[in-house]
């Protein structure tokens, strides 16, 4: 059928005709849908039985317009073809990580998938000081299963440029191009920040060597196609509870750069670091959960680097350099140091993307709710101040950083500043 947005009412209709469906959503009981309309970009509606809450799916519809900044700012219907395939693709990859597909409908723009009712938005579960003990296990597994055996190190170059093909998502990219690493460096008129720290905007818009170093990054978001990522990896694509995690939302999908997924996931538990200055006003309190907060970064790091190397290690069967490759007298050795060397610079690069990010979140159109949700903007500020003195260190510094307790160590200089 020709694209049309659907309603709560036409949502459950549509659902009605879909053969896939039927023995999620029996025909023979009664539904009723809930749109949220919390989201940046899409449609969103929940659809559950009257009489069984197990019979529930839920309708993820694009609009043809970015919703976040309205219809005059249109955007491209086809997002939902690389959201679902990705999908699709993380399913054979990592299943139990990500919901499950039922059905799609490429002409309305449109994914059916599985309900993850008794999961919570990781977001705002860590804004309230929540806990979830094997998120780290298993985000870094599904980071090191979806990137390695999507890049070179796995892939037949043909296979690998097949995928590429395959995920060029052109619209998203641009999108991300413009609002993660240009528009919140310079006057552009979709920017939005607190109007006191409005001297730290001016002096990130006017630091040559921190744009510099921005427009280094972007060309190696815009040119590296090492793997497919998610491109949009934040605690708000990322539903959990303590048991359980799955990964949501990846329409941005495409052949990026490895360590930008990283970054973007690491950066995000920053930024609810930064904002728990405000929402835990206990000292003690706070101090311990953000020490929660950096466990979790060094685990998850630290457990990533070590499944994609253990993955490289028992799978080098891609045309990037097939085992053949180091069949000669000291071969194992110099392996050993060339994927050293690798990881070390994804740590890098990871340094300097979550910094763009971090700085973006603050001065550019969409901020996060762990800073939002403060309503005080000169308590948010506090929070702001503390993310933007974190983003530039992490981005000057990542070159010369050799850990990622390098990086745990700028959190901690940072933060013995903070008089909350």
């Amino acid at each position: 059928m020709a694209y049309k947005p659907l309603d709560a009412k036409t949502a459950v209709d549509y659902l009605k005709g879909r053969a896939a469906v039927k023995d999620i959503l029996p025909p023979n009981e009664e539904y009723i849908a809930n749109e949220l309309g919390d989201g940046n970009l899409n449609l969103l509606f929940i659809v559950t039985s009257r009489t069984n809450p197990e019979h529930t799916v839920v309708v993820k519809q694009a609009l043809p317009y970015l919703r976040v900044a309205g219809d005059s700012w249109p955007l491209t219907l086809d997002r939902i073809v690389f959201e679902t395939e990705a999908l699709l693709l993380y399913n054979e990859l990592v299943p139990g990580l990500v919901p499950r597909v039922y059905d799609h409908d490429y002409e309305m723009s449109l994914v059916v998938m599985e309900n993850l009712r008794h999961h919570e938005v990781m977001r705002k579960a860590l804004v309230r000081h929540k806990r979830f003990p094997k998120f780290a296990e298993h985000i870094s597994t599904f980071m090191a299963n979806t990137l390695f055996f999507t890049s070179d190190m796995y892939l037949s170059s043909i296979d690998k440029k097949q995928l590429q093909e395959k995920f060029i998502n052109p619209h998203l990219r641009k999108l991300q191009e413009d609002f993660v690493f240009t528009n919140p460096f310079m006057d552009s008129p979709e920017n939005n920040w607190n109007p006191l720290i409005n001297d730290l905007a001016r002096e990130v818009r006017s630091n040559a060597e921190l744009k510099a170093s921005i427009v280094r990054l972007k060309e190696a978001y815009m040119a590296h196609a090492q793997a497919l990522i998610h491109s949009d990896l934040h605690t708000g694509s990322i539903m959990l509870n303590r048991e359980d995690t799955r990964v949501i939302d990846p329409e941005f999908a495409f052949m990026g750069p490895i360590a930008f997924d990283v970054a973007a996931l690491l950066e995000n538990l920053i930024l609810n670091y930064a904002s728990q200055f405000v929402h835990i006003p206990n000292p003690d309190e706070r101090r311990d959960y953000q020490e929660y907060l950096l466990d979790t970064i060094r685990e998850t790091w630290d457990s990533f680097a070590s499944k994609f190397s253990r993955l490289w290690i028992e799978n080098n069967s891609g045309d990037l350099m097939p085992s053949k490759y180091w069949d000669f007298p000291g071969g194992d050795r110099a392996f050993t140091q060339f994927r050293h060397r690798y990881i070390q610079d994804l740590l890098r690069d990871m340094g300097g993307f979550g910094g763009v990010k971090m700085l973006r979140r603050m001065l550019g159109i969409v901020s996060v709710w762990d800073i939002t949700s403060i309503s005080d903007p000169t308590k948010r500020a506090l929070a702001e101040r503390f993310v933007i003195s974190m983003g530039k260190r992490w981005i000057l510094e990542s070159p010369s950083i050799n850990s990622v307790e390098d990086l745990i160590a700028i959190v901690r200089e940072e933060g013995a500043k903070i008089n909350a």
